[in-house]
């Protein structure tokens, strides 16, 4: 699922660490990165935070509840 305009960087975390299964990022390069890790959180930020928000991001998420749960961050923005 792309996910566009992320503006509340901490609400978005807070989504995916409720999450039960894996939640991954998908980079520009096709690489994988965990999004529940602290680390990756850091790292991805380090590497598409610019101007305050995240234009697109792709991930997947392993449970069905979980994306449910992400779908609802997007419509409540």
């Amino acid at each position: 699922m792309k996910i566009k305009n992320i503006t509340d960087i901490e609400r978005f975390f807070e989504v995916i660490d409720r999450c039960k299964g894996k939640v991954e990022l998908i980079t520009s390069d096709g690489d994988c990165l965990n999004l529940k890790s602290k680390l990756s959180q850091y790292f991805s930020l380090a590497q598409i935070f610019s101007d305050g928000t995240i234009p697109e991001i792709e991930i997947i998420a392993s449970d069905a509840d979980d994306m449910k749960q992400l779908i609802q961050y997007l419509i409540q923005g």
